[in-house]
């Protein structure tokens, strides 16, 4: 049953809570996977919650005589841990990334009560071979303090006063509206995107590296007004159609959950067609990510970026074919 295989949990949570009522109608359904699930769900999930007629349903739900749902279980599931969910919380709790939401008294009564449980893997089972090592040092003390900061700060709307050292060594101090935090998996590093307070207005945006700042001064004042502009990076696009052999829509939406993105279903074919939008410092980074599903994933436009995988591609068979040759030339 591979409806425990989700590793954010979603729709466990969102069967969950189908489950919970004696009855629920499909529309009711249908809204829990819109407001629950992820931007891409509606594309599967009801197939796999509604019951099918061919059973290819979870069998978590019977249709009823006046054609609502009703659980197939007694009570509505409990919410329980079980031992594999408890060794995956403690690998997690490992991860110095997932430490920087918690405080330390917060930390402390984690690891209390997972004291016993062994963890599901340890980061030393990985090793990456396309990300860079300079990583920011998420356990550095004054890094946690200032990521808390910026968050609570994006959720009040408080405006903040930040000093970093930019790239060429120069101190830069100024009043900012912080607005969201993204995480560049391929350098390891969190950047905050902000605007600027000047004067009683905000103004242009910008985008600073979390390991690069120095400190940050609470102002007690929080932006009240409306951004008629809410500042965003520039962002490129790429539109791939995605193949439905071996689960690869539902793997591909996983990968690049992170992506702003849109999905429409192929209904002849079963397949995806995705338009995911991307910031141009990452344009290698998602070119190698994609070409990593191999024929599942054939890239539409833009023809640039098509042919940037066609010439990549190109150049590792070329690679692989001159070592065949080298290794058979007695």
């Amino acid at each position: 049953m591979t409806i425990f295989s989700e590793i954010y949990g979603a729709y466990y949570r969102i069967a969950a809570r189908a489950m919970r009522e004696k009855d629920v109608t499909d529309d009711e359904v249908y809204e829990l996977i819109r407001s629950l699930g992820f931007r891409d769900s509606a594309l599967f999930l009801p197939q796999k919650l509604l019951p099918q007629k061919d059973g290819s349903d979870w069998g978590l739900l019977r249709r009823n005589v006046d054609g609502t749902l009703s659980r197939i279980i007694e009570s509505s599931p409990p919410a329980v841990l079980t031992l594999l969910q408890k060794r995956w919380l403690s690998s997690k709790l490992a991860d110095p990334r997932s430490r920087l939401f918690f405080d330390d008294e917060t930390l402390r009564r984690l690891e209390e009560q997972l004291a016993d449980i062994k963890p599901l893997y340890r980061r030393e089972h990985f090793r990456y071979f396309d990300k860079f090592t300079d990583g920011d040092d998420y356990a550095d003390a004054r890094y946690r303090e200032n990521f808390r900061v910026i968050l609570l700060a994006i959720k009040s709307r408080e405006l903040l006063k930040i000093s970093y050292t930019s790239g060429h060594d120069k101190r830069i101090c100024f009043t900012c509206l912080p607005l969201n935090i993204e995480y560049s998996e391929k350098n390891d590093k969190l950047r905050v995107l902000a605007r600027k307070h000047r004067n009683g207005r905000i103004s242009s945006g910008g985008v600073i590296n979390l390991g690069r700042i120095d400190t940050i001064e609470r102002t007690g004042r929080f932006f009240t007004g409306s951004l008629n502009a809410p500042f965003t990076k520039p962002r490129n696009s790429v539109t791939v159609y995605v193949a439905p052999e071996r689960n690869a829509v539902e793997r591909f939406l996983m990968a690049f959950a992170s992506y702003e993105k849109r999905a429409e279903r192929d209904l002849e074919s079963g397949g995806c067609v995705v338009t995911l939008h991307y910031d141009k410092s990452d344009e290698t980074e998602l070119l190698i990510r994609l070409l990593s599903f191999g024929a599942a994933v054939e890239i539409l436009s833009p023809e640039g970026f098509r042919r940037q995988a066609a010439e990549r591609v190109a150049r590792q068979a070329e690679f692989t074919f001159n070592d065949s040759e080298q290794k058979e030339t007695p």
